[in-house]
């Protein structure tokens, strides 16, 4: 049969084929889109009514049409094509889309009866309605086939035929789910509120058991877009003819818009090739009683034509708008959904790109933390613990705080101590550190009476065994240096006269500054445990994905492990230099030290001796000095011994904990080239294999899927978007 009807103009041709695009490039999937659709029972006679009003040769022997959804398009064009596809059903697997997809047929001329069983043959193929091999067998598909229809002749025409509902299975055709599945497409059709309703029934049945007009009653109550249409009324058994004629006129089960009554062929009509089908009905609504009684508008396929334009027209033009809208709407959401998905991770370009950026970031934040500028974002505000430039400093004056005033074994003589560093202590505690809360230091915790906290940053799990436990160590001793020295000297003297033995300075430097070690160790403790809270925490503030997150932290775990080892050999290396290398310096301040100390105690010894001169203040006779109280040999070294270790003991402090602070905490740990904050970085990320930014960047399979939605859905509506513009 050649398709080059001059048939009927439905609405108009512009908006129609506006509507046929947004049809073709899956906008239907996501709004709703005016149409036409026809439904019924099985045996309703809604294939004729199709064939009649399509003039397309629907195969009937074998029900291949009624097994999916057909949409069928006309289009205005120069030449005459035809052109048949699969648009797959959104449920469908990514092989079968593709496989739906890659099958087409173009360039048709015509479509006879032949050609026409031949595509719904391969159509069939293509949605899997036959043989797997095993004797499976889907006999219904979601999938829908799309016929489009091009020709000089043709009028703009969008109708789509659906499978027609039942209630008995049907050995070996038919099952529960497949009448469970024909019943839940034929609804999501119906339910489509910008769907208008070829609601095809016979006229030789009771109406009341026509289940499809129930549902079609369930989804428009208001009977604005439901068009009853009547079949075989040449079948109507005589005296029942009353029933139908209240249907068509309006007395009964009113419609808004109305009832319509069509005479299709017999199946003696359909064999009889030249039997003509319009003009046998005519012929009928013209001669038979009582039906040629009806307003000739209700009755005959060419009235029903005109309708269909009237309704159609009316219906597409004022939903239009509301489609435009409702596309503008939905795709500004679905883009906000992709937005909230955040960066696409799925190949390892992809991954690498956004770790990439997320260490940019990272690295960027980092050097804000450790140059102070936390004016510049508000992550400082709402993460105390990235303020990592001052928990360091105030850790590490806290440290030299507690070395100088409590690092001693024993206390230096009392006059020193008095005028010493006691006072500077104070200042500290009250002004440096009152009120801050970073990195959870504890302020007042060294000042328990008695004890000394070498910790005061809470360890991380992950850390234990690494750093160094909390400890708690005894004040320094009080009462007379000159005592413990005395003994160190009588242990350790010999044969020298007027000179000390050279190692008393080491054995008495070693004991006095024994405390080092733990306070040294304590101290790098907390600057590890700091930085590995900064990472952590700066990591959450630049990385909110928690996968992700935990995924470069076990990528960067080991990394950070070994430069916390080495800024910890580092302090061990300091403190196997200061407690068991030989006590040494160049630092003038030693000599300067020593000198003060004679000064200061020669000063002590005369003042007690000294009278007022008014020219010369206060002054000391020569016979005094000379007569002052010799002391023996024993107590000259050992006072000797106590001014050298003390002079020495202050060098060598501030210059461990200058060490410390240089190099273990800032050179390893924060500022120097290799610290853990520099180790996440964009030439890590460039480091890494495919396997590992799968691993660790890669979207989950309800992600990917949920973004390969987003992204169709995306899609279909610019494309949708862009035909109405």
């Amino acid at each position: 049969m050649e398709v080059d009807s001059s048939h009927f103009g439905l609405a108009s041709p512009d908006l129609l084929e506006k509507i046929d695009k947004l049809f073709a490039c899956n906008v239907g999937e996501h709004v709703d889109l005016p149409q036409l659709v026809v439904v019924g029972d099985q045996s309703s006679g809604k294939s004729s009514v199709l064939e009649a009003l399509t003039k397309l040769p629907f195969p009937r022997e074998s029900g291949l049409c009624t097994r999916f959804a057909t949409q069928i398009t006309f289009r205005r064009a120069q030449e005459t094509h035809v052109t048949v596809s699969v648009i797959p059903a959104q449920d469908g697997s990514e092989e079968h889309k593709t496989a739906c997809r890659a099958w087409t047929m173009s360039g048709l001329q015509c479509l006879d009866a032949d050609s026409f069983a031949s595509i719904m043959t391969q159509v069939n193929t293509v949605m899997g309605l036959v043989s797997d091999g095993s004797g499976l067998k889907r006999t219904f598909s979601n999938d829908v086939l799309r016929l489009e229809i091009s020709g000089p002749k043709e009028d703009h025409l969008s109708v789509i035929d659906v499978p027609g509902i039942f209630k008995r299975t049907t050995s070996g055709v038919t099952t529960r789910s497949d009448m469970e599945m024909v019943e839940h497409m034929v609804h999501n059709y119906m339910k489509n509120p910008r769907s208008v309703m070829l609601t095809v029934v016979p006229a030789n049945v009771d109406i009341a058991t026509q289940e499809i007009l129930e549902k079609a009653e369930e989804v428009d109550p208001d009977g604005i877009r439901t068009l009853g249409v009547l079949t075989k009324p040449d079948l109507v058994d005589k005296g029942a003819e009353k029933n139908v004629m209240d249907l068509v006129e309006g007395r009964k089960h009113q419609l808004k818009l109305g009832w319509h009554i069509l005479r299709n062929s017999g199946q003696a009509e359909l064999e009889n090739p030249v039997a003509d089908r319009n003009a046998t009905e005519r012929s009928f609504f013209a001669v038979q009683s009582p039906w040629n009684s009806l307003n000739k508008e209700r009755v005959g396929i060419n009235s029903f034509r005109d309708r269909l334009q009237e309704i159609l027209a009316d219906h597409i033009r004022r939903e239009f708008p509301k489609v435009k809208s409702e596309i503008t709407k939905k795709l500004n959401l679905c883009r906000q959904n992709l937005q909230a998905l955040g960066v696409k991770r799925q190949t390892s370009a992809e991954q690498s790109r956004y770790l990439t950026e997320i260490a940019m970031e990272f690295q960027k934040l980092s050097t804000e933390a450790l140059l102070s500028n936390y004016g510049r974002t508000d992550v400082f505000d709402k993460n105390p613990t990235l303020r990592l430039a001052t928990a360091v400093v105030n850790r590490s004056d806290l440290m030299s705080d507690v070395v100088a005033t409590k690092g001693h074994t024993f206390h230096f003589d009392s006059s020193d101590r008095e005028n010493g560093s006691h006072k500077d202590h104070q200042s500290f505690h009250d002004e440096s550190l009152e009120g801050m809360n970073i990195a959870a230091i504890s302020l007042d915790s060294h000042d328990i009476e008695g004890t000394i906290e070498v910790r005061h940053v809470q360890d991380h799990s992950e850390l234990e065994g690494l750093v160094h436990a909390p400890e708690k160590l005894s004040e320094p001793r009080g009462g007379n240096i000159h005592v413990w020295l005395k003994e160190v000297y009588r242990g350790a003297r010999g044969f020298e006269l007027g000179t000390l033995n050279s190692s008393l300075l080491a054995v008495t430097m070693k004991r006095q500054s024994m405390k080092w070690k733990s306070l040294a160790l304590g101290y790098i403790a907390d600057i590890v445990t700091m930085a590995h809270t900064f990472v952590i925490d700066l990591l959450r503030a630049v990385c909110p994905i928690e996968r992700v997150r935990i995924g470069i932290m076990s990528l960067l775990m080991d990394h950070l492990v070994e430069r916390y080892k080495s800024a910890i050999s580092h302090v061990n290396f300091l403190l196997k230099i200061e407690l068991e290398g030989t006590p040494a310096t160049l630092n003038h301040y030693f000599n300067d030290n020593l000198e003060k100390c004679r000064q200061k105690r020669m000063h002590t010894r005369m003042e007690d001796k000294t009278f007022s001169d008014c020219k010369h203040g206060k002054v000391v006779r020569l016979d005094d000095i000379i007569q002052n109280h010799p002391m023996s040999n024993a107590d000259h070294a050992i006072q000797d011994l106590h001014d050298i270790l003390q002079s020495y003991y202050t060098v060598a402090r501030k210059r461990f904990v200058d060490s410390l602070r240089m190099q273990a905490a800032d050179f390893y740990l924060t500022t120097g080239p290799s610290t853990p904050l520099k180790l996440f970085s964009p030439a890590f990320v460039a480091e890494l294999t495919p396997i590992q930014l799968e691993e660790v960047a890669g979207e989950e399979l309800t992600l990917k899927r949920r973004r390969m939605q987003l992204e169709i859905e995306n899609k279909d509506l610019e494309d949708g978007k862009r035909i109405l513009s």
